[in-house]
């Protein structure tokens, strides 16, 4: 890519130095020189041949603060701002509970599924009673469903348990 198109008010030592510059957010001018390139330019892919994805998630806030004071290519700015969400999006981390269900979880579904197919219940019959869906009795019984007080209260009454032995 030819950085240079947009950077076309800097002398040639100037231009020589500009890829270095944006390889490091600590350089005393690598705001200024980034927010000149994302002013310029609204092309993620060549913005990223330049600068590191990383390196702009990290920097975006300062950049952001630097152009907020300038008041030039609003237009731009929240381009890019829509491109830095994306990103903290797409490098979220995923939730925790992807994993085994809790064992507590699994203890209560077994108890419930036990209970339910001892008195020769369907999921779908009993869901129905208990007011919910029978997608969502699958996931109790298999443990991978947090239950709240109520909803487990409201299905021990059904089945017609006493006592949860955990």
């Amino acid at each position: 890519m030819n950085i240079n198109k947009y950077f076309w008010s800097l002398t040639p030592q100037a231009l020589r130095e500009i890829k270095t510059i944006l390889k490091n957010p600590r350089h005393s001018k690598f705001v200024d020189r980034c927010f000149t390139l994302l002013s310029r330019c609204d092309d993620a892919k060549e913005v990223f041949s330049i600068i590191d994805r990383s390196l702009f998630i990290e920097a975006w806030p300062r950049v952001r603060r630097y152009w907020a004071r300038t008041n030039q290519s609003p237009d731009f700015k929240a381009w890019w701002e829509t491109v830095y969400e994306q990103l903290l999006q797409k490098n979220k981390p995923k939730k925790a509970l992807q994993g085994n269900p809790a064992e507590t979880f699994m203890a209560i579904g077994k108890i419930i599924k036990e209970k339910r197919v001892g008195r020769k219940i369907s999921q779908r019959d009993f869901a129905r009673q208990a007011g919910m869906t029978q997608p969502d009795i699958s996931a109790i019984e298999a443990g991978k469903k947090n239950l709240t007080i109520e909803t487990l209260s409201r299905l021990c009454k059904i089945l017609g348990i006493k006592t949860l032995p955990l």
